[in-house]
């Protein structure tokens, strides 16, 4: 099949965690709503009210206060938990309108699907609608649908749906007029495009190249040679040439991280110890999910480099394992010497974590001749143990060290988290 025969769609969830609160609490429909990073640190989420009267995407919360007193704006916390959940059901119901090799998780609230095969029976406006509207009346969550010759197309006519009130949130590129196109992308900036970054943005401005426009009528091969690669297919998927196939199978994760902001800062090694224990077991988890091995673990502590009272301190340490290993306790104890080598007295350490490296998939290790065989059974088998008393019961009932203990000095503060409605204690009652 040609590449100018590619048909594909990005489906985005519109304010991703401010309607996934909505959805649950229809009191802050209608009203400014932010979500807050770790520790409520700065605006991650804004509603379209919050947007209107000023508030930028990562502005810390300390500098909007009268904005928000004003405003009377809604804060929130922000509730991970609760938004993965969603989005699983997001990408579930996409699910349901192609075949598997025909999806593209791209990221908690976008995906990408081919409808190369729907385009000579459907009407893919239609098709596309339909989809919009099911996952409204589902789950909820308002989305806007951009339609394309390649994915870098799609993502345009996804921000033209968000912008745009005569889309009705589906903008397909495919049927419109060309000299209408050209017009609305003649008005969007540069920066607007996949892959097109701040260095790039402002190289491309004093090239003349402002719009997206100027970039679709750019020359591929002398963008290629200014810039790289990418660029140049970016050019190329603008012109309808589709370079970048639906990935439907990512690759392993290359290395997993799992760290936190402290919600005070920390000097003890103890506490330290619980922060870090309680990393390794969330990156274990999201490691065995995936079926990985961990080759490499590296532990990490830093004090805040804004103190204007103490110098900054940052000390990493790392170790690797002579077999990969998935083992919780090999794990947290290595992690824990680790701790005890970069640790150092008197610093107030505001943040501390792991990161799983040299990650090899289970199914394709092999075990070392003289490795401990029965070992290795037996750790396999307290794992699956371990795990299967976390699922049943709840990760809070077993784990490595007191990590998961409430009020824990080194918490993350989210004073304004709402209820995760997906478990016992967080169903909504019906009174």
């Amino acid at each position: 099949m040609k590449h100018n025969e590619k048909v594909f769609a990005l489906i985005d969830i519109n304010n991703c965690y401010v309607s996934c609160e909505r959805f649950f609490n229809p009191s802050l429909n209608n009203v400014p709503v932010i979500v807050l990073s770790n520790n409520d640190g700065c605006a991650v989420a804004r509603s379209n009210e919050s947007k209107q009267i000023g508030i930028k995407m990562g502005v810390p919360l300390f500098q909007i206060q009268d904005i928000v007193k004003q405003h009377r704006v809604e804060v929130l916390s922000s509730n991970y938990a609760l938004y993965a959940e969603m989005s699983r059901r997001f990408h579930s119901i996409l699910a349901t309108y192609v075949a598997p090799h025909e999806q593209e998780i791209y990221s908690i609230d976008e995906c990408f699907l081919d409808l190369t095969s729907f385009k000579n029976n459907y009407d893919l406006t239609e098709y596309c609608q339909k989809m919009r509207q099911q996952i409204q009346k589902w789950i909820g969550l308002p989305v806007s649908i951009g339609i394309g010759r390649s994915k870098t197309e799609a993502k345009i006519g996804n921000h033209m749906a968000k912008k745009g009130k005569r889309f009705n949130a589906v903008c397909n590129l495919l049927n419109m007029d060309p000299k209408h196109r050209d017009y609305f992308w003649s008005i969007i900036e540069v920066g607007e495009v996949w892959g097109v970054g701040r260095k790039q943005n402002k190289k491309l401005n004093e090239m003349g190249i402002k719009t997206v426009l100027d970039l679709s009528n750019s020359n591929p091969a002398v963008i290629g040679k200014l810039f790289t690669v990418c660029m140049q297919r970016t050019v190329m998927e603008l012109k309808g040439i589709s370079c970048m196939p639906i990935d439907d199978q990512p690759q392993p994760k290359k290395q997993i991280i799992a760290s936190r902001s402290f919600g005070e800062r920390i000097t003890e090694l103890e506490d330290l110890k619980e922060a870090m224990s309680k990393y390794v077991q969330d990156a274990l988890s999201r490691m065995r999910s995936e079926k990985l091995l961990c080759g490499t673990i590296v532990a990490f502590v830093q004090s805040s480099p804004f103190d204007p009272s103490a110098p900054y301190y940052s000390k990493s340490k790392a170790y690797q394992f002579s077999e990969p290993t998935d083992y919780v306790l090999e794990l947290v104890e290595i992690a824990y010497s680790l701790l005890q080598k970069i640790y150092k007295p008197g610093v107030k350490y505001k943040k501390c974590g792991i990161f799983f490296t040299d990650l090899i998939e289970e199914s394709k290790y092999i075990p070392d001749l003289l490795s401990d065989h029965e070992l290795r059974v037996k750790n396999k088998e307290l794992m699956q143990t371990f795990e299967s008393i976390q699922q049943k019961f709840g990760k809070t009932k077993i784990a490595v060290g007191p990590c998961y203990f409430s009020n824990r000095k080194w918490s993350m503060n989210r004073d304004m988290l709402s209820k995760n409605y997906f478990t016992k204690e967080g169903f909504i009652k019906v009174v």
